[in-house]
């Protein structure tokens, strides 16, 4: 089955709404745990818009599932991932006047500074993933430049509809494959919420879905454990049609 991978950047959003001290992301990184929760995901921004440094170390010593920070090529992002040692780093652009990720990273356009970046940190003993559109030129570059992982951009999937929905869903499919088929560990993210995650989770081969906004959205309402839970169950159920 594939794991859950829990963003828990919006609940840091909220924060930062008030610059005070509640909620705390890291509280809710606890309450995805009991959820069920098997990754806890993170994006440490360089303008820290939402997580910042004192939220990754602490997540770092308190997560006890896999610990996945999100992270630019920036050399100063870099040097923090190097101190913290997650479990796992996913490489992603990033701009500062996005509202959230736009897309997967060009590692071909970059793929030096990946090389480099994947480099660093594999010695530090972090996993590299590769956060790409679904194209099979963006997942050879990644193996290339020596990433372990990619997680495919699903954000295309998630906005489309009608006649585009199904050309989406096979944008991933042959995303996913052809990963696998280069020796990859295949994740998927963006976009994904309650009511469109099935047809996805129900492709054969995907290690981990990476879910925030939608899961953080329903906490709101119903609590953390209880958002993961419900998302676990969906995904659980469609993986094993």
């Amino acid at each position: 089955m594939p794991g859950l991978g829990v963003n828990i950047d919006h609940v840091a959003t909220i924060r930062q709404a008030r610059r005070t001290v509640e909620p705390d992301p890291v509280w809710a990184a606890v309450q995805a745990e009991l959820g069920g929760a098997d990754c806890i995901t993170f994006h440490l921004r360089k303008d820290r818009r939402h997580m910042n440094d004192r939220d990754a170390r602490l997540l770092r010593q308190t997560v006890r599932c896999k610990l996945n920070m999100e992270m630019s090529l920036d050399e100063d992002i870099v040097a923090i991932a190097l101190e913290i040692r997650p479990d796992q780093a996913t490489l992603v652009p990033e701009n500062r006047q996005e509202i959230t990720t736009e897309g997967g990273l060009d590692v071909l356009a970059h793929a030096r500074r990946v090389g480099e970046v994947t480099k660093t940190l594999r010695s530090a003993g972090v996993i590299v993933s590769a956060f790409i559109d679904p194209h099979r030129n963006q997942i050879t570059a990644s193996r290339d430049a020596g990433c372990e992982a990619i997680e495919i951009h699903t954000g295309r999937y998630a906005n489309a509809t009608g006649a585009g929905l199904a050309e989406t869903i096979e944008e991933i499919r042959q995303g996913l494959e052809a990963g696998r088929s280069a020796g990859l560990i295949v994740h998927g993210g963006h976009g994904l919420t309650y009511n469109n995650i099935a047809p996805v989770a129900a492709m054969r081969g995907f290690t981990e879905f990476n879910i925030g906004h939608s899961i953080v959205s329903r906490a709101v309402l119903v609590g953390m454990s209880q958002a993961v839970a419900e998302m676990k169950r969906l995904i659980d159920r469609a993986a094993a049609m």
